[in-house]
C-alpha cells in the first residue's frame, strides 16, 4: 500500500525536514471515547512475548501464572536455577549468577520441587518457562577458601548428612561427589582490556585489581558433559527455552560443543552479548558478528536497542528505526530478542548510562511491541534496583502488568506477522502501518502534533480505545507530546 502525507500548508506549522504536521486541534467528535464494544472479536491469542520475571521467587512467579497467561505473555524467563549462595537475610540478585552447582536447584528463590511446581502451574495455563544459564564461570568464594572445588567441601558434607533431602532435589550426577575440581579452570587472570577477544573469554570478570573475579570454566570434555546434563534434566522438567549469560566471554568452541542439536531440538536459545552498536562497531564485529555467522541461536538484540535508544534522545533522529537492518543496526527478525531494558542496565553502574527516561521506555516499548520482528523481552523486577518511578513507587514492580503495557501487548499479539510498511517519519515522528491491521505512530517531542494519512476503515486506539472515524479517506491523528498510538 502507498502512503502518502496531506502536505496543505494553510493554517499548518511548519516541523523539521520539511514535515508538515497540523499543530490544529484534534477532531473531538473523530477522537471521543467510546468503549471498544467489538475487542471481544479481536484475535489476541497469545503469541511470542517473554516476560523477564526477573529475580522472582519461583513460587511467586507460579503464584501470578494466570495473570501472565492472560496478559498474553507466551513465556516466562526466570532467573538461574541452580545452586547458588543463599541466606536467611535473603541475598543479592547477582548471587544468583554465581553458580555453586548444576546438579541441584538451591537458591534464595526456590529449589528444585518449587521449580517443577511452577513449571507444572505454568503450563496449565499456557505459558512456558525460560531458563537464565551460567556456564561461563563459578561462584568467587575466594574470601572464604583457597581452593576450586565446586560445591565446596562444606556443601558436600551436607550433601552426604541430609543425603535423602538432597538426592530428592537431584537433577542429575552423584551429590557425594564433587561437580569441579581444580583441573577444570583455566589459569587465573582478571580480564583488563575489554576489546581483547582472547582476554575476554579468557580471563576472568572481575570488579576490579583487588578482586580475584569469577573462576573461569576450561572448556573440556568433562565441563561439556556436566553442562549438557544439566540442559537435558531441565528440558526434561518442561523448561523451552534458554538464555545464554555472559556469552559474550564463552569461546565458540565452547558455545557450539554445548549447544547442540539434542539441546536445541524444539527450544528458544538466545545468548546475552552486549556490545554497543551494529555493523561497523568494534565490539559486534569482535563478539556479536562471530557468534551469529557461526551458530544458529538467536541473541539480545543490542543493535536495535542502541539505535533506539539514539533515535530516542533529543538529538536523535526518528527516520533510524524505519528499518535498522538494512544499514546492519539490528539483527535478523528470526534472531533477534528485542528489549527497551535489560536487567544490566538499572542494577549494575556500568550500564546505567543506557537507562532510557521513564517516558522514553514506554515510547520504546511503543516500538518494540509495534514493529514487526525479533521476540520482545518485557522487564519486571521487585525493586533490586530500587530506583523509584515519578510516582514514587518501584518502577519496575508493576511494569509487567501495567495498563499501557497489557494493550501494548495485545496489539503485539493482534498484528503478529502481519509486515510493517512506514508511513512517515522525521526527527521526531514515526508512523507505520501493520499489513491492514493496525498503525503505530510515536511522537518523541515535546510538543503536540496532528498528521493526516490515507487510510481506508475507522480505526481504535487499542491504548485508550477512542475512536478514529474515516473523512475522505484519510484518518486525522493527533499526537501529544511524549506519546504514541496503537491502532486497530
Amino acid at each position: 500500500m502507498n502512503y502518502q502525507i496531506n502536505t496543505r500548508t494553510a493554517g499548518y506549522k511548519m516541523f523539521k525536514r520539511n514535515a508538515i504536521i497540523s499543530q490544529m486541534m484534534a477532531n473531538k467528535k473523530a477522537n471521543k471515547m467510546k468503549p471498544l464494544r467489538k475487542i471481544a472479536s479481536y484475535n489476541f491469542e497469545k503469541t511470542d512475548v517473554i516476560l523477564h520475571a526477573f529475580d522472582w521467587p519461583y513460587a511467586y512467579i507460579a503464584a501470578n501464572a494466570q495473570a501472565i497467561s492472560k496478559l498474553g505473555y507466551r513465556s516466562v524467563l526466570v532467573s538461574p536455577a541452580m545452586k547458588s549462595f543463599k541466606h536467611d537475610d535473603g541475598t543479592d540478585w547477582w548471587q544468583r549468577y554465581q553458580p555453586q552447582d548444576y546438579r541441584v536447584i538451591d537458591n534464595q528463590l526456590g529449589n528444585t520441587q518449587i521449580f517443577a511446581e511452577m513449571i507444572k502451574t505454568l503450563e496449565q495455563y499456557g505459558v512456558r518457562v525460560y531458563a537464565d544459564v551460567v556456564f561461563n564461570h563459578m561462584a568467587n568464594e575466594a574470601f572464604k577458601r583457597a581452593d576450586l572445588q565446586y560445591p565446596c567441601a562444606t556443601d558436600i558434607n551436607t550433601y552426604r548428612e541430609e543425603k535423602e533431602e538432597y538426592q530428592s532435589q537431584a537433577l542429575f550426577g552423584d551429590l557425594s561427589e564433587p561437580l569441579f575440581r581444580e583441573e577444570n579452570f583455566v589459569d587465573a587472570f582478571g580480564i583488563k582490556d575489554w576489546r581483547n577477544l582472547w582476554e575476554v573469554q579468557n580471563g576472568r570478570i572481575t570488579s576490579g585489581s583487588n578482586d580475584p573475579g569469577l573462576p573461569k570454566l576450561k572448556v573440556c570434555d568433562y565441563v561439556i558433559e556436566q553442562q549438557k546434563n544439566y540442559l537435558k534434566a531441565l528440558k526434561k522438567m518442561g523448561v523451552k527455552g534458554f538464555r545464554i549469560d555472559a556469552a559474550k566471554h564463552m569461546s565458540l568452541e565452547h558455545i557450539q560443543r554445548i549447544w547442540t542439536k539434542d539441546i536445541t531440538e524444539d527450544m528458544h536459545i538466545f545468548g546475552e552479548i552486549i556490545t554497543d552498536g551494529g555493523a561497523s562497531k568494534e565490539e559486534y564485529e569482535l563478539f556479536l558478528k562471530p557468534y551469529i555467522e557461526k551458530t544458529d541461536l538467536g541473541a539480545y538484540d543490542f543493535p536495535l536497542f542502541n539505535t533506539l535508544f539514539q533515535a530516542l534522545q533529543k538529538d536523535g533522529n526518528m527516520e533510524s528505526l524505519i528499518n535498522p537492518y538494512s544499514v546492519g543496526q539490528a539483527l535478523l527478525n528470526f534472531r533477534a530478542t528485542t528489549f527497551a531494558i535489560t536487567h544490566d542496565i538499572p542494577n549494575n553502574e556500568g550500564f546505567k548510562g543506557l537507562l532510557l527516561d521513564e517516558q522514553d521506555e514506554w515510547l520504546a516499548y511503543s516500538y518494540i511491541l509495534g514493529r514487526d520482528g525479533g521476540v520482545p523481552l518485557i522487564y519486571s523486577d521487585l525493586n533490586s534496583s530500587e530506583i523509584l518511578a515519578k510516582n514514587g513507587q518501584p518502577r519496575w514492580i508493576g511494569a509487567w502488568k501495567d495498563p499501557r503495557m497489557a494493550h501494548m501487548i495485545m496489539f503485539h499479539n493482534y498484528v503478529h506477522g502481519e509486515p510493517m510498511a512506514p508511513i512517515y517519519a522525521n526527527e521526531d515522528i514515526l508512523v507505520f502501518a501493520r499489513g491492514d491491521k493496525g498503525i503505530v505512530a510515536i511522537n518523541k517531542s515535546d510538543t503536540k502534533a496532528s498528521i493526516e494519512i490515507p487510510w481506508h476503515k475507522n480505526m481504535h486506539n487499542i491504548l485508550t480505545h477512542d475512536y478514529y472515524k474515516l473523512k475522505a479517506d484519510k484518518l486525522n491523528l493527533t499526537l501529544v507530546g511524549k506519546s504514541y498510538l496503537m491502532l486497530i
